[in-house]
């Protein structure tokens, strides 16, 4: 069985009407040539995508990730996705991995090529790499500045900020610049001093019987993983809630997490290079749990 699966929808938006019989994706190959070079996916970054993590070959938590990925094409004002063409796409290409403990499936969803008049769409799925150290001894992050005031979404909201887009390139020069300063990744602050999000993952900060997170009305990703993450933690006594969040909030946080839906949970051993504690036990906990989930 490969480790690498594809599937293309051929009419990935509800307005990209199929052709009589054809189905709702086919499977391809994922070495060969399957987007056009004039897609704005490419050129632009006018696209959305989700990545939603498998166990087993069983996908995880898909229907948030569904709504959020119409949620984001909405944002962009590109046509209403297929929902129903993405989950089976999405099922399918999880069946069609090997019976690994974790992998991931990709939907990637495009305005389409200049100049047409179809969008584009495809769920490419592989086998995880492996996370355990990060997981089980933590990553060391540094706080940088986002460069937006903590209500940007309300003041300019054509930043699309809470909209997952292909547009990464910021993120990624936000992890170099962390690995330039010795550090694994990225804690985001406003440019007013609210704690945000990862490049690539929400955060969890623990104070007491308290698991807390940045509200979703920031600029940040409403996280499907940290929603499950507050799940577990209700589970084992603890108060989860949406709060404002500043510096002086994670220096004195009793435990920091990152979350996202393939790494999990990778809890924080030190900010800006000064050590923190680590709660081995509720990372290991919370990340059986994470592993654990069926959609």
């Amino acid at each position: 069985m490969p480790n690498r699966v594809l599937a293309v929808l051929p009419a990935p938006s509800v307005a990209d009407r199929r052709e009589a019989g054809e189905a709702a994706f086919r499977m391809a190959d994922p070495d060969a040539p399957q987007i056009e070079v004039l897609d704005l996916g490419i050129t632009r970054g006018d696209g959305v995508f989700e990545t939603i993590s498998v166990a087993g070959r069983r996908a995880q938590a898909v229907e948030p990730h569904l709504a959020r990925l119409a949620r984001s094409a909405a944002m962009l004002e590109m046509p209403e996705p297929d929902l129903a063409a993405w989950r089976a796409a999405t099922f399918a290409v999880a069946a069609a991995l090997p019976e690994v403990p974790e992998a991931f499936v990709k939907l990637v969803y495009t305005r389409g090529v200049e100049g047409g008049t179809r969008t584009t769409g495809y769920a490419f799925g592989e086998v995880s790499p492996d996370h355990t150290v990060s997981r089980t001894e933590g990553v060391s992050v540094v706080v940088l500045d986002r460069g937006y005031r903590h209500d940007v979404r309300t003041t300019a909201p054509w930043l699309l900020q809470g909209a997952k887009t292909l547009s990464y390139a910021v993120n990624r020069a936000a992890v170099r610049e962390a690995h330039r300063r010795g550090a694994d990744d990225v804690l985001f602050i406003s440019s007013d001093g609210y704690l945000l999000e990862g490049p690539t993952a929400n955060l969890l900060l623990r104070r007491g019987s308290r698991l807390l997170t940045p509200p979703t009305d920031l600029p940040i990703l409403a996280g499907t993983t940290q929603a499950d993450a507050f799940a577990y933690a209700e589970q084992q006594g603890l108060e989860a809630a949406y709060e404002p969040l500043t510096r002086d909030d994670l220096d004195a946080a009793d435990a920091l997490w990152l979350v996202s839906s393939v790494r999990h949970a990778a809890p924080i051993r030190a900010v800006d290079g000064v050590a923190r504690q680590i709660d081995a036990a509720f990372s290991a906990g919370l990340n059986e749990h994470l592993i654990a989930r069926r959609d």
